[in-house]
Formats: structure tokens, sequence, C-alpha cells
């Protein structure tokens, strides 16, 4: 599938991902690709502004840790990942912590919206309701 957002702030994404959804490490080449694909959708509908925010934001929080750290967000241990989000979060611009909130639902639609993830947590959702798990 071909992306609006996520091709260009590829490695951005998957840093800031793995920063919240630390299981999301595990995830091989196929199952980033399917994440990606789900959050893709997602976007599809959103207008192109808001994508374009989107991809600007990424490369933002890639490159705010340079004032702090002297490396990228890429290139920093989980911990200060954690930290940098954190304070991201805690900013007292409003548009900083709703657009990383959008990023971070972003990142776990695409990790627990793939029916493996589900799987792993043991989710069984069924039609049948309760009576599927007799």
């Amino acid at each position: 599938m071909s992306g609006f957002v996520l091709p260009s702030v590829r490695a951005q994404f998957r840093a800031i991902a793995t920063a919240v959804v630390p299981e999301a490490a595990s995830l091989d080449d196929a199952a980033w690709a399917e994440a990606e694909g789900l959050i893709e959708r997602t976007l599809a509908g959103r207008p192109p502004a808001l994508r374009r925010q989107l991809t600007m934001l990424i490369r933002a929080i890639d490159l705010l840790p340079l004032l702090r750290y002297g490396r990228r967000f890429t290139e920093l241990d989980a911990a200060r990942r954690t930290r940098v989000l954190l304070a991201f979060q805690d900013s007292p611009l409003l548009l900083l912590r709703r657009g990383l909130w959008g990023i971070r639902t972003l990142a776990m639609l695409g990790y627990y919206a793939r029916p493996a993830a589900y799987a792993a947590m043991g989710y069984r959702a069924d039609t049948r309701g309760w009576e599927a798990r007799r």
C-alpha cells in the first residue's frame, strides 16, 4: 500500500511506537507492514493538511532531543526516549500534547489492532458473546 505519512518518517515513527508500546520492538518486517497499513488506512480519510502536520510533528519529535541530549530521538536509548515523550506529554504547548496523544493513539492502533496481537493477549471476542466461552 502506498502510504501518505509513514514512508517519509518510517524510522522516526517506529522509534516513537516502540517507546509507546515496547512490545512493538519485537515486530518483524511483515508485522510492521501490517501495523503501518492499519495506520495509513486510518489516516487516508484525514485531510492532507493534517497528514502534513503529523509528518512535521514526527520529524520535530526526532529533532528536538538534539537540544538536550545532542542526539536525535532515533539515536536515544529506551529510557531517554520515554523521558522525551513524557516531557512532550506534559508540555505547556497544547498543540504538542494533542499531537503526541494522536501519535500514541496511532502507535497503539497499529500494534494492538493486528490479529496476532489480540490473539497473543487472549482476546477472544465472538458474536455469540459469553456463550462462546463455554
